[in-house]
């Protein structure tokens, strides 16, 4: 009975963690991660398309993304929407592909990104509690309203309490792989 009382807040969190895997693929690595172009949009026939929405996007060597438009009227575009977002790369394009070479990264810049890193695991941890506590307070208006017993509280609490520690040591292990790929070099 606890566990289909818990099933709403295992979905939060589950939400949650895969908020925070999409979050870590957009940190750049050094690596060329097509990724750090999924934010990114272009303004195509009045409305904001994500980049693959309207290119094709390769990674033809490990630190270069090419990016070829379906129509080559959006070069132009696509070349401002890459240098108006948060990526801090240049792209430079020929007429027809347009490149984003990225740089080594720094030691101190990955050591930044790192920080960074943890910052959203940490954020994504407090969503989790957030979530427990949700569903820790609506366990106890159930039993204010006499609709279950005070050990099916407990047990939904203790039910709520394991997919809440499975879920931050997911996020855990996510940050830990991203860090680990960070530091690579």
């Amino acid at each position: 009975m606890s566990n289909e009382r818990t099933k709403p807040y295992e979905e939060k969190m589950e939400k949650t963690l895969k908020n925070l895997e999409t979050e870590l693929q957009a940190v750049r690595a050094g690596r060329a991660n097509p990724h750090v172009l999924d934010k990114v949009t272009v303004e195509y026939y009045g409305s904001p398309t994500p980049i693959n929405g309207v290119a094709s996007i390769t990674v033809p060597e490990a630190r270069m993304i090419q990016i070829q438009p379906w129509d080559k009227k959006l070069i132009k575009s696509i070349v401002k929407a890459i240098q108006k977002s948060d990526i801090g790369i240049n792209p430079s394009d020929d007429g027809s592909v347009i490149r984003l070479v990225f740089p080594e990264l720094t030691e101190e810049r990955r050591k930044q990104l790192v920080k960074d890193v943890k910052k959203l695991g940490e954020q994504a941890k407090v969503a989790c509690r957030n979530i427990r506590r949700d569903g820790n307070d609506a366990f106890k208006k159930l039993k204010k309203k006499s609709e279950v017993s005070e050990d099916e509280i407990a047990d939904a609490e203790e039910a709520l309490q394991k997919v809440t520690d499975k879920f931050i040591k997911k996020v855990d292990e996510a940050v830990e792989k991203k860090t680990k790929e960070l530091m690579t070099i």
